[in-house]
Formats: structure tokens, C-alpha cells, sequence
């Protein structure tokens, strides 16, 4: 049956030739039911119209239909419903909605509370690598201006502590050369004797003698010059006096040559002792080592105080460190100091002797001159 057969009547000779047409036209006009005895009106004749703006043509005496009601009615193209294809295609300012009134943009909503996202911007590509690039240089500008400074740091400490070597350094050669001249100095002989200004009283003559008696003896201007109690149990000395001998020649760092008496509980001399600068007995600027191993400057004191002992009584100690002492750096030699000791017979009789060789560099190291050193020598004699 045809198309519209159902819809038509059957008398119209104008049906055949609707059924077989095809295009636009014909598929988009709109179907009107047809009474029996309907007469032909001018719809039928926009059926043989071709083309798009001839079939959405309004037609004379009648009222426009509504949109997509019956059938399509054609807009210009500048309307808004139905914008040029071309036109559609550029970019909108508003973003396209999908509900709501066409004339209000959708505005974002703001972020609530103090830790709500905010909304970013949308930025080019371009410029977000930009910003990425900005922020690498940045870091890396960080990054240098830190190593500058600790690189700066260090050289700064590398060249305080060249400064403070390169002191040490210099110390240390003063001191060696200063250790150098005394090692020098020990191989020197009796060349370096200066004149004999005194000479050690006979201490062996006064033991036994009563004070008074004693300094009578000694001579040479004997003057008692302190007096001093000894309160140990058991020991044999109870009162140590001491005697200047004024009439001696006095040094300017050592003083006057002196005498030492050891009174017992009846008051007699029971131990004489005597000191006195090397330089005042003809010594002179010999080392500490060269004095007592070659000079033999024990021996012979003792030999003048009347107590003869054997060359080579004295003996110094092969260790160097154990009569010296050094200051805090380890080096600069501050002192000498080294006792010696034995048994003689005199008159029959056992009798102990001692002796104390000491040498004071303090002065020297301020000076520079080892002639400053004191030098000085003790000996002893008990009954």
C-alpha cells in the first residue's frame, strides 16, 4: 500500500504522484489527516517546490507553527539558538552550560575555610613551563649562593690554620736551634773556664763543733743568716742554720756563697753542707751534661770541701728526661736537675756524701742568651 494511502482520499487524483516523489520535502512535510471530501489546498503545491528554503517557507494565510511543533521553520544564521558553523567553532569567553539560564555565567564556588583549594588559572602551556624554569633557576641561584659561602667558610679556616702552623713551625725552629746550641755546648772542654772567684770552705773541719765554734772556722765573713727548728721523729738533725759568707765575691743571679749546718739534739754540727754558682768557682758556661761528665765539677767540689772521692763518683743518667724538665710544648728545656751520691772514708770512718747540680733556664729563653742560665751546685757531708 502506499505511503499515505491510509490518509488520503481515495477520489484525489493527486496521491499517485505525492507517493513517488523523494527529497527533503516530501520526507519533512507534515502529515495532515485528510477529511473525505477535502478540497485541494495550496499545501499541495509546496510539495512540488524543491530545495531547503522553499520547504521551510511560511505559507500565505497561515500561522507560523512553533519550532520542532510541526515541522522545522529556518533562522538566520546570526541567531544565538543556531550559530554559523564556522563561528562555532572559535573560542567562547563563557564556558558552555549544560543547564540553566544562558545569560548568567556559572561562577566557581569559593573555597571554604582556610585550607580549601583554590581555583587555578588556566595557563598556557607555555607559560607553565616558564614558571618551571623560574623555579629551577631559583633552587639552583639557592644552591650556589650556599656553596659560595661554605666554600668561603672554608678557606677562611684553612688559612687561619696555615697562619697558626706556619707560628708553630717557626716556634719550633727557634726551639730546636736553641736545643742544637745546648747539644753544642756539651762537647766543650775547660776552654770556656772563666777565673776562680772562691773556693768551698773544709765542711769535713767543722763537723762536730758547736755553732759558734763552726762559724769561727768557716771565716771568709761567716755571718748567721737564719735559724730554723726541724720537728721530724726520728731524725737525727734538729736545727738547720744558715751562714753567708760575706766576704766572698756575691753573684748578680746566685748571691752569696753559703753554708749549711745541721745541729743535733746536743747542738753540734752533725751534717755541713755548702753552695756557690759554678761561674764564682771558675766553671764558666758549660752544659749540664759536659760539666758533670767531662769537667767532673762534683768531684772537685767536694775534693775542695775536704771529702776526696774517686773520679767518676758522679754519674748522670743515661735518660736525658730524667733530670730535665721541658715546658707545655715538649721542647724548650726549662731546667736541669740531677743529685748525686756515695760513701767516703774519712779518718776511718764511713761517712755519706751528696751533691746537686742544678741549671735554670728560665732566663735564658726570655733572653736568648745562655749566659743567663743559673747554674748551681750543693754539696754535702754527714757525720
Amino acid at each position: 500500500m502506499p505511503k499515505h494511502a491510509a490518509n488520503t482520499p481515495s477520489g484525489t487524483p493527486d496521491e499517485p504522484e505525492r507517493d513517488e516523489r523523494i527529497g527533503l520535502t516530501e520526507a519533512f512535510s507534515p502529515v495532515v489527516p485528510a477529511a473525505d471530501d477535502a478540497e485541494p489546498t495550496a499545501s499541495d503545491d509546496r510539495d512540488n517546490a524543491v530545495g531547503l528554503t522553499t520547504a521551510f517557507a511560511p505559507v500565505e494565510g497561515e500561522e507560523p507553527a512553533p519550532a520542532h511543533a510541526a515541522g522545522f521553520s529556518y533562522k538566520g544564521d546570526n541567531d544565538d539558538e543556531y550559530p554559523d558553523a564556522f563561528e562555532s567553532l572559535e573560542p567562547r569567553d563563557a564556558p558552555p552550560l549544560l543547564f540553566g539560564d544562558d545569560s548568567v555565567p556559572i561562577e566557581p564556588a569559593e573555597p571554604v575555610g582556610r585550607h580549601g583549594k583554590k581555583n587555578k588559572a588556566d595557563i598556557p602551556p607555555h607559560l607553565r613551563k616558564s614558571r618551571r624554569m623560574r623555579r629551577v633557576l631559583l633552587v639552583v641561584v639557592v644552591l650556589l649562593v650556599v656553596l659560595i659561602g661554605a666554600l668561603a667558610y672554608f678557606t677562611y679556616q684553612l688559612i687561619n690554620e696555615s697562619q697558626t702552623l706556619a707560628a708553630q713551625q717557626t716556634q719550633q725552629q727557634q726551639e730546636s736551634q736553641e736545643v742544637t746550641t745546648i747539644q753544642k755546648d756539651e762537647t766543650k772542654d775547660a776552654s770556656t773556664e772563666t777565673v776562680k772567684k772562691t773556693e768551698a770552705p773544709n765542711l769535713v773541719a767543722v763537723l762536730g763543733m758547736t755553732q759558734d765554734e763552726a762559724v769561727a772556722a768557716l771565716k771568709h765573713g761567716a755571718t748567721v743568716t737564719s735559724t730554723r727548728e726541724v720537728k721530724e721523729e726520728g731524725y737525727p738533725i734538729k736545727q738547720n742554720v744558715t751562714v753567708a759568707l760575706t766576704d766572698e765575691p756575691a753573684d748578680t743571679r746566685t748571691g752569696t756563697p753559703t753554708v749549711y749546718l745541721g745541729l743535733n739534739e746536743e747542738g753540734k754540727v752533725a751534717q755541713a753542707g755548702y753552695s756557690a754558682s759554678t761561674a764564682a768557682l771558675g766553671y764558666g758556661s758549660l752544659s749540664f751534661a759536659d760539666a758533670v761528665k767531662n769537667e767532673h765539677i762534683v768531684e772537685k767540689t767536694l775534693e775542695e770541701a775536704g771529702i776526696e772521692v774517686a773520679p767518676g763518683a758522679a754519674v748522670l743518667p743515661e735518660d736525658k728526661t730524667a733530670y730535665s724538665t721541658y715546658a707545655s710544648d715538649g721542647t724548650t728545656l726549662v731546667k736541669e736537675n740531677c743529685s748525686f751520691s756515695g760513701t767516703v772514708d774519712i779518718a776511718g770512718a764511713p761517712h755519706e756524701w751528696s751533691s746537686v747540680l742544678s741549671y735554670d733556664y728560665t732566663t735564658a729563653n726570655t733572653s736568648g742568651n745562655l749566659a743567663d742560665t743559673i747554674r748551681i751546685i750543693y754539696v754535702y757531708i754527714n757525720a
